[in-house]
């Protein structure tokens, strides 16, 4: 790596010493905004976004390889435009009740099981209740955290006033898979931490920098953002720059441990001595071999149908390029459905529109898990690589539970007990003692699975698990899809074992020392919910890869974020229907 120098610089770095100039000479300017600049800044984001949000959804499909006419453009529209812009709503929210913090004062605050001030941030609004029926988030703060002393462990980079702020400039170095994680991530830095950023896109989607550009023009107008295209010799200066004061980075561990430690036999030698090569914080969301845990219950012929689909989009969505992405199955060994469930997920991922696997080096990850993991079975896609799934016993080796595939392929795991609470407690232990990282986890259970095992016992029995967002009868993925919710791992890894990262991103509500997420969506989809007495309204949601409509009901619901409207439920509410 080189080092910056103020004369005689490498030609090939002087756009990056010309961008960290600028952001240095700003970054106080940045600081000292007021909330009502930073309001009307937010609002102008919004109006610049979303005359791109087609062109972006459209461009990232084709890129990815999504079929032409494909429902699958949808992933593109909710996990990029349509977030965007919930965090956009989600700061503006924030930042128009900060006097005083008035906006904790609509959110419901309970105390769990286990002591821990838990808040809801889902749902929140009328439009939540309507859009969202059903599904509902939690942040469980850390310890120490109350009701009373809420306020005081939130946003409390606001405590001080405006005129006292300094600035720092922070380097983002953005994802390459999943389109709304970089301007996500410099939304936190710039409006939760006042910080300015030069955002450093990844080569695999660079191609974003055009509409981000543009989207968010008003921050790059006030020399507050800075976006720049390059490979790991630009990452790697710009980290090491003197004028750089943090950095943020979403990716893989060996990334990570290579801008801290170094890289080969120096990397090692550092690590081992504890010795870090890099001499400033470092913020980061890294992968993990996340788990979802399938507890055994009364589920019927359309259960299995509805979870199948559920536990395919942990998988596919994305194509299997997801850090959360579900990884490693469990399952209950003696489960009379286990058979049916994994046929059916099967036949839901055999059945998809084909891509092909667009994320460099899947081809690679996929012939080493083929090579090395027990008893595959190849989940045909047919003009496409399969989606590989092997099964996880004493025999096995530990690669695929210390490893991220990164790719469409997972593990399944069997624990022999019958009795939901000793299975689900035994899965648990499973997950934490034995499994890479701590970014997600999902649980998939049977309303009457949590009642015989008790909704006191269910919440002391995931107190035990150890992720930064755990789904209910959800992906953890959705925890990602709502910027109220803090996004990281679970807290405590260091840069010595770093895991799935250190720190949160997102947090439009700013708390200050979140633990976790919990999200949960119903059991049943709407209109056959009602059988079961369930009043909630969400049918197949929009996130699910068989969902037939999503493109259409990810393209109206970012038109609805920019603009709340009652006049534009029917279309919503018609297309979810229709999905």
């Amino acid at each position: 790596m080189l080092s910056p120098k103020t004369e005689g610089v490498n030609p090939a770095f002087a756009e990056m010493d010309q961008a960290v100039a600028e952001l240095t000479a700003a970054k106080d300017t940045w600081a000292k905004t007021t909330n009502a600049q930073r309001i009307t800044v937010l609002s102008e984001i919004k109006d610049r976004l979303m005359p791109v949000a087609q062109d972006w959804a459209e461009t990232a499909a084709r890129k990815k390889g999504i079929p032409e006419g494909s429902a699958l453009v949808g992933e593109e529209w909710i996990s990029g435009p349509y977030t965007v812009m919930s965090a956009c709503n989600g700061l503006l929210q924030t930042l128009s009740h900060m006097e005083g913090k008035t906006f904790l004062n609509s959110l419901k605050k309970r105390q769990t099981v286990g002591g821990q001030t838990a808040v809801r941030v889902l749902p929140h609004s009328i439009w939540d209740h309507l859009l969202l029926s059903g599904v509902s988030a939690e942040v469980w703060m850390q310890r120490g955290v109350t009701p009373e002393n809420l306020a005081a462990n939130t946003a409390s980079s606001y405590d001080a006033p405006v005129d006292s702020r300094t600035g720092k400039v922070t380097l983002v170095l953005g994802a390459g898979n999943i389109a709304a994680i970089a301007p996500l991530d410099v939304l936190d830095k710039l409006f939760n931490e006042h910080h300015v950023v030069i955002l450093k896109m990844n080569p695999v989607n660079d191609y974003l920098a055009e509409f981000l550009t543009a989207a968010l023009k008003p921050l790059i107008d006030m020399d507050a953002l800075r976006i720049v295209k390059g490979g790991a010799d630009v990452g790697g200066y710009l980290c090491e720059h003197a004028n750089v004061d943090d950095i943020h980075i979403t990716g893989s561990g060996a990334s990570h441990d290579a801008i801290v430690w170094g890289v080969g036999e120096e990397g090692i030698r550092n690590k081992t001595a504890g010795t870090p090569k890099l001499n400033k914080p470092i913020t980061s969301e890294l992968g993990a071999v996340c788990p979802t845990i399938v507890v055994p219950g009364p589920w019927t012929a359309a259960d299995l149908q509805f979870q199948a689909e559920n536990i395919a989009t942990q998988k596919m969505h994305n194509s299997g390029f997801n850090c959360v992405a579900c990884q490693m199955l469990v399952l209950p060994k003696n489960w009379e459905k286990k058979d049916k469930l994994i046929s059916t997920i099967e036949k839901v991922i055999s059945g998809m529109d084909p891509r092909q696997p667009y994320y460099p080096g899947a081809a690679d990850r996929l012939a080493k898990f083929e090579k090395n993991a027990d008893n595959v079975v190849k989940f045909d896609r047919g003009p496409v690589p399969a989606c590989l799934v092997g099964s996880d016993t004493d025999q096995s080796s530990d690669m695929y539970r210390n490893e991220e595939v990164f790719a469409p392929a997972m593990t399944i795991h069997e624990i022999n007990a019958t009795d939901p609470a000793t299975y689900l407690r035994a899965a648990v232990k499973y997950a934490d003692d034995n499994l890479y990282g701590t970014l997600g986890s999902n649980i998939v259970i049977h309303p009457k699975t949590v009642q015989q095992i008790g909704k006191a016992q269910f919440e002391e029995i995931i107190t035990e698990l150890r992720y930064g967002t755990i789904a209910i009868n959800t992906w953890s993925g959705l925890g990602f899809l709502t910027p109220a919710c803090p996004w990281g791992a679970f807290p405590g890894h260091t840069l010595q074992d770093v895991q799935s990262g250190i720190g949160f991103a997102h947090n439009t509500y700013m708390f200050d020392k979140p633990e976790r997420v919990i999200v949960r969506a119903p059991w049943r989809p709407f209109p056959r919910n009602l059988l079961s007495g369930d009043l909630t309204l969400l049918p197949k949601p929009p996130w699910f890869v068989t969902n037939k409509k999503q493109h259409k009901v990810g393209m109206l619901l970012t038109r609805f974020q920019h603009t709340p409207s009652f006049l534009k439920l029917p279309r919503i509410f018609l297309n979810a229907l229709l999905g």
